[in-house]
């Protein structure tokens, strides 16, 4: 397989509407303690990963956890990963809207979702994938074909990029699972993409790292004929 980039997508670590069956959308709720400890978790095991760019969503859910993840990081706001728009939908209890026509819609036939006041799932996920294809393109040209760089954001965009990986239709993107913390990988290849790891949260990270450079191996002199043994040419000794 042809060396390229690999993409970590993170999602934030769970939120105080997470944790009360809310639809958070694009309001600026915050981690719950949970998430707090979701987030150094993750970053403990993402140490091992040396991350050449890290880029967020703008909400505050996603800065959280990457100052705490990766605290020593700069990471650049990318407004291309923000959260679905949920529109009028955003900040109502999930039970609640699981009894709006437009649920079965989502859940069966996302691609034809539109949110009331809101974005429309298809447009979320075009967004979404073209920005993280336009990153990761940026990334292998500054910093080569062994680069690892990571994208914090959220579920339904994960899960969006996901099945452009998979090469299958956005209806089938619930099938998808990410998790608060979660992290999934994915190789963009000239061919195809390649999705390498799926919401991955507890697993060893470490093998995702590039591997050190291989040293060459310096060539032995190549014996010629003038490399006799001692003693001459191996003819009889003259008497």
């Amino acid at each position: 397989m042809v060396t390229v980039a690999t993409l970590l997508l993170l999602r934030h670590g769970r939120t105080t509407a997470n944790a009360d069956g809310g639809l958070a959308g694009r309001q600026p709720v915050e981690l719950d303690v949970t998430g707090r400890a979701q987030a150094a978790a993750v970053g403990a095991r993402l140490k091992p990963v040396p991350l050449t760019a890290v880029v967020t969503s703008p909400l505050i859910r996603c800065r959280q956890t990457l100052e705490l993840a990766l605290p020593d990081a700069t990471p650049v706001v990318e407004e291309g990963l923000i959260e679905c728009g949920y529109g009028s939908w955003e900040g109502q209890p999930l039970k609640k809207l699981a009894k709006e026509p437009l649920w079965p819609v989502v859940q069966q036939h996302p691609s034809a979702a539109v949110f009331p006041e809101g974005e429309a799932m298809a447009a979320m996920a075009a967004r979404a994938v073209a920005v993280v294809r336009t990153w990761d393109a940026r990334v292998t040209a500054e910093h080569g074909a062994e680069a690892v760089w990571l994208a914090c954001t959220h579920g339904d965009v994960i899960k969006a990029i996901v099945a452009d990986a998979l090469g299958v239709h956005l209806d089938l993107f619930q099938r998808i699972v990410a998790d608060p913390a979660s992290v999934t990988a994915i190789r963009y290849t000239p061919l195809r993409p390649f999705l390498v790891r799926l919401n991955d949260t507890g697993g060893d990270l470490a093998a995702l790292a590039p591997p050190p450079p291989r040293k060459r191996r310096r060539r032995s002199p190549r014996a010629t004929d003038s490399d006799a043994a001692v003693g001459g040419g191996g003819g009889p000794a003259a008497g």
